[in-house]
């Protein structure tokens, strides 16, 4: 129990706490972000991605009739049930009609009291850092009545606002080592990262699902940073980790998939089953985690560059799968159940590799029959045409400026 002095001490200090921030870069999808009427507005997005800063955004809009309380307050730890009447009381008082809660899913029935605030005429957002623990019950307690949207960190369009730079290969190249976090990229201090890093591992993994081998979940963890770009069997992990199970393997990459710490990229195909037995390819939410904390001894600019088409893609779409048959494309991207575009990355598109890459290429074409394929490259541009249709060479600050 929580009392209401409590509460409102919390909100005051929080409240002043979010004052202090600026307003800060503009996201580039700003639209699908704002308060709507009759719905919850639902932001998951890993910690430190700018939450609170969109929040404050949309706050200032509407400043003397918006709450704010981020319910991962220490202060709050012992907030049950009945103290979500002392908060009805202090937003009755105040006469609050815009309801920003951060972190709600650290309560029991918080989705219960959401859909009586929707209910109740109030327009409600609420942001969280973990997809699953914030979305299970949503399709039972809020069914047609919740929006969902994802925050990452910055794009290379608000990372060039940010950074004030001009989109070119240079600004690209370095916005693939440095990433788009805005406190990394304010303060250029490795430690941020770092504490980043730990606080997922152990606030939204250990301490909320129990994990108990922390070191192991930390091992996996760096592992998978550290391999971006590359298939990893599940079978292979477990024995390389010695874990008791696969299931219990799948369970913590499930956990820094949710904490939007890493993702896998499915190989294509029809059947469920194989895609569930197939190698899976592994990404990183952000190439700061990669230059800061990986262990790997080279630059492994050939990775980074298809770290970047894949978080380019996934700001987009959630089907992305890699395609392998005689030869390899790096992401089919579907919409709907459709195939809707292929895309090859090479680094360095030369004589060496132009086989490779456009044979990846076409066989996918033939595929999916689909006529055109795109290879993101570093600077080149080209055109290749054939039978199967046309592949296009395309600059990554190009690909990067718009919306695949």
């Amino acid at each position: 129990m929580v009392s209401q002095f409590q509460i409102e001490e919390v909100i005051a200090f929080q409240k002043k706490s979010l004052q202090r921030r600026v307003l800060g870069t503009e996201r580039e999808d700003a639209q699908n972000y704002v308060l709507t009427e009759n719905f919850a507005n639902i932001i998951t997005g890993i910690r430190r991605c700018g939450k609170s800063t969109l929040m404050y955004q949309l706050i200032a809009q509407n400043k003397d009739v918006s709450l704010f309380i981020n319910f991962e307050d220490p202060r709050l730890a012992g907030f049950e049930l009945d103290d979500f009447r002392r908060l009805d009381a202090i937003i009755e008082r105040d006469k609050f009609t815009h309801l920003f809660f951060d972190e709600i899913q650290m309560l029991s029935n918080w989705e219960w009291y959401v859909r009586q605030k929707l209910d109740e005429g109030f327009q409600v957002l609420v942001t969280g850092s973990n997809a699953n623990l914030l979305s299970k019950e949503l399709g039972t307690k809020l069914t047609g009545r919740h929006l969902s949207s994802e925050l990452f960190p910055f794009s290379y369009n608000e990372f060039l606002t940010f950074s004030k730079l001009e989109s070119n290969t240079e600004s690209a190249s370095k916005y693939m080592q440095v990433g788009g976090f805005p406190e990394y990229l304010k303060t250029n201090n490795p430690l941020v990262l770092h504490h980043l890093w730990d606080d997922i591992l152990y606030r939204d993994i250990a301490v909320r699902y129990g994990v108990r081998d922390v070191q192991t979940l930390r091992k996996l963890a760096i592992y998978l940073l550290s391999n971006i770009g590359k298939t990893y069997s599940a079978n292979k992990l477990s024995a390389l980790f010695q874990f008791k199970s696969v299931s219990t393997l799948l369970e913590y990459i499930s956990h820094l998939e949710n904490a939007y710490l890493v993702a896998s990229v499915p190989m294509f195909s029809y059947s469920l089953k194989a895609q569930v037995r197939n190698p899976k390819k592994v990404y990183t939410i952000d190439l700061g985690l990669f230059t800061n904390l990986s262990v790997v001894f080279t630059e492994e600019n050939g990775r980074r560059l298809e770290n970047l088409v894949f978080l380019h893609l996934r700001r987009s779409y959630s089907q992305i799968y890699y395609f392998q048959e005689k030869h390899e494309c790096d992401f089919i991207v579907f919409e709907k159940e459709q195939v809707k575009a292929l895309y090859q990355v090479c680094f360095d598109f030369n004589f060496e590799t132009q086989e490779r890459e456009l044979n990846g290429a076409y066989e996918a074409m033939k595929f999916f029959d689909l006529k055109k394929a795109i290879i993101v490259t570093v600077n080149q541009s080209d055109v290749f045409t054939n039978e199967f249709g046309v592949v296009e060479l395309m600059p990554l600050h190009k690909f990067l400026a718009k919306k695949p």
